[in-house]
């Protein structure tokens, strides 16, 4: 029987893609399991495998097209030796679920203008049908078993409802409901979306200029920033931090690192000052934390999102259980995952979620500057260029290298003075780096 390939949710905020290419052709044998196509969407470039068997009939969407709506029918999959039909039927694609206007998950990054997240759409339980029987490919199975999740609470978005990988990988980025246990964490409440603001006529552009249409990852930017700044109600704080203390264990560690192998490394500022933040938090743990209309939700483990730069945008790999980690391991864990950043080749629980963010712009010069929250989070680090700058020690004037950190939060989670003591703490560590080797 023929049943077509449908486009998947890669995401739990995915509504479109771009179908980048066909590794499979026309004829083809497909089995289960098999990577079927490469599927751009506004934060990676991911696999898409078979969930069931049968031959490649015939490939309705082309390669390099873009725009495909989640559940359009991309392919259609033929049983061996059965004639691809004139009207191919179309899937039943899941109903569509309905959006969360407040509590978004966090699958996006944030650096000068952090990228805060579009709404998840909230997932609706599947219906099994008669018989008790939930349709499911068996990796989706293996996956969920190992994961401990519930099939019963995932909507699959397989060819008539089945369950796939990206299912599961989407379920375990947007904590889905496990099946030996519950989370203890009240479940976040719906606000009403704001009302729409009546458009106003674009301005006539009479000077010569070049047309740059937006990219899916551009349009989520725009969207996502917008909703960041109308709906969290920001504050600001700033201090001056000393580094020349930290440049100079930095110096020494990298002198001591094996030149290549497993064991070398090559620590960047960066890589202390996430190691700093994740200790500030773990003592400071009400910055590490999220708003919900029931109540504060207050993260076990520190996970820190860290702004990545890539060719279209921006995105932010996670650092899990950073304040757990040596300062080798999180230098060598960042360059593996902006490379794959870069490349497009983050796994979606790699870049969802998070607690906290940093957003390091010294690289660039750049002296000061205020970062976008991230939602849901809290917080986030805005990480500005070390300069030397006159200061006064002991009633005289000298010289150091200072760098400016700005936190933005969640005056809703954050008031002044737990940002002013995170700051302070923040400050500490910073200039006592050898507390960071306890």
């Amino acid at each position: 029987m023929a049943t077509n390939i449908l486009m998947p949710a890669l995401s739990p905020t995915m509504t479109e893609g771009t179908l980048a290419r066909w590794l499979k052709t026309e004829g083809d044998v497909i089995k289960a399991g098999d990577v079927l196509a490469e599927i751009e969407t506004d934060k990676a470039t991911m696999e898409v495998e078979a969930v069931d068997e049968g031959v490649l009939g015939k490939i309705l969407v082309a390669d390099g097209t873009a725009g495909v709506k989640v559940n359009a029918p991309i392919a259609v999959l033929v049983d061996e030796g059965e004639a691809v039909p004139a009207a191919a039927p179309v899937a039943a694609a899941p109903a569509a679920a309905a959006k969360a206007a407040a509590q978004p998950a966090i699958t996006t990054p944030a650096t000068a203008t952090p990228v805060p997240a579009e709404p998840a759409a909230a997932k609706p339980a599947a219906v099994a049908p008669e018989g008790g029987r939930l349709f499911a490919s068996p990796l989706a199975r293996r996956m969920a078993t190992q994961a401990g999740l519930d099939l019963a609470t995932i909507t699959g978005s397989g060819p008539n409802g089945r369950i796939v990988r990206a299912d599961i990988d989407a379920a375990m980025a947007g904590g889905a409901k496990a099946a030996p246990m519950a989370s203890a964490l009240p479940a976040p409440v719906a606000a009403p979306a704001p009302a729409a603001a009546s458009p106003k006529p674009a301005a006539a552009i009479s000077a010569p200029h070049t047309l740059v249409p937006h990219s899916s990852m551009r349009k989520v930017i725009a969207r996502r920033l917008s909703e960041a700044k109308s709906t969290i109600p920001h504050f600001y704080a700033s201090i001056d931090v000393e580094i020349d203390a930290l440049l100079k264990l930095r110096a020494e560690l990298n002198a001591k690192s094996a030149k290549e192998g497993p064991a070398a490394f090559k620590l960047s500022v960066n890589d202390l000052v996430i190691k700093a933040a994740a200790a500030t938090l773990r003592r400071i743990p009400k910055v590490n934390a999220s708003w919900t209309d029931d109540a504060l939700v207050i993260y076990d483990d520190v996970d820190i999102s860290v702004a990545v730069s890539i060719p279209d945008g921006l995105i932010t790999p996670i650092v899990r259980k950073a304040d757990l980690k040596g300062l080798a391991a999180i230098s060598n864990e960042m360059k593996d995952l902006a490379a794959r950043a870069k490349a497009g080749k983050l796994k979606p629980e790699e870049f969802q979620g998070g607690g906290f963010s940093i957003s390091n712009m010294g690289m660039y010069g750049v002296s000061d500057f205020a970062a976008i929250i991230n939602p849901p989070q809290a917080g986030i680090l805005a990480v500005a260029a070390g300069q030397q700058r006159p200061v006064v020690k002991d009633g005289a004037l000298a010289i150091a290298t200072v760098m400016t950190c700005t936190l933005s939060v969640d005056h809703r989670v954050v008031d002044g003075a737990l940002a002013a003591e995170w700051l302070a703490e923040f400050k500490r560590i910073i200039e006592d780096p050898l507390s960071l080797m306890l």
